[in-house]
């Protein structure tokens, strides 16, 4: 065995690309549930 450290890409690491939805989908959650607390506190 060698002591050499094996570099790869980020992207080959991840084996695939990462969309950007989950900020989108985090972001909606957020305002959804400050609506629901915002209706229930209302009501």
């Amino acid at each position: 065995m060698s002591d050499e450290e094996i570099h790869i890409s980020t992207e080959d690491a991840r084996a695939g690309a990462t969309p950007h939805m989950t900020r989108y989908i985090l972001g909606v959650s957020l305002v959804a549930v400050i609506v629901i607390f915002a209706i229930i506190l209302a009501w």
